[in-house]
């Protein structure tokens, strides 16, 4: 069974983004030490446009063969005339409002989101799935989430979208490892409890 990761960034008040969902004020935390850390250890959750950008788009894959995202996420790379953000991924954009898919490398799953992730969880790899966001999909997946990278910056938004866009329900992780930077950002990795 491959596990659903859900890699995010959030503020120290664990807003992913503000009210409109604009996460921009986290890009400043995007230092030499940070970037360092993430094309060593998480290549693949850096957008395609991003690491050419960055010189590193011949990184291989270490932790996911796939992403899982919402439209709202999608759309960011839609506004920049991107169609395919994560070319070196197999690309899931959930949506019941995008009739289809604008590239054929990008797949809409527009009904039974959770039947769709429990078919790539169930997939033979050694590679695992990369739940992108944003906060409604989390919410609805988070019984499927195996996994949570929190990449916490530390800024306060006071208000914003959260996490995850769910009904009030406990769940609980364990927290397997804490990685801190220099510039502030913490980033905190967790397990479900089975």
């Amino acid at each position: 069974m491959r596990k659903l990761t859900y890699f995010i960034a959030c503020s120290i008040d664990g807003f992913i983004g503000d009210p409109s969902g604009d996460a921009s004020a986290m890009f400043a935390f995007l230092d030499a030490e940070f970037l360092e850390f993430l094309k060593a250890e998480h290549p693949e959750t850096i957008a395609t446009h991003g690491r050419r950008a960055l010189g590193c788009d011949d990184l291989a894959n270490r932790r996911f063969d796939t992403i899982v995202q919402g439209r709202g996420s999608y759309d960011l790379a839609l506004k920049e005339g991107i169609t395919s953000p994560y070319a070196h991924l197999r690309q899931y954009v959930a949506s019941r409002t995008l009739a289809e898919s604008p590239d054929p490398q990008v797949e809409i799953v527009s009904d039974d989101l959770l039947g769709k992730v429990r078919e790539l969880k169930a997939e033979q790899g050694e590679l695992g799935i990369y739940l992108c966001g944003g906060s409604q999909l989390a919410g609805a997946l988070l019984d499927e989430i195996d996994e949570l990278v929190i990449k916490t910056y530390p800024i306060v938004y006071g208000t914003g979208m959260p996490m995850f866009g769910s009904e009030f329900a406990v769940t609980e992780f364990a927290l397997d490892g804490v990685r801190t930077f220099g510039n502030g950002v913490v980033v905190r990795t967790y397990s479900r409890k089975r």
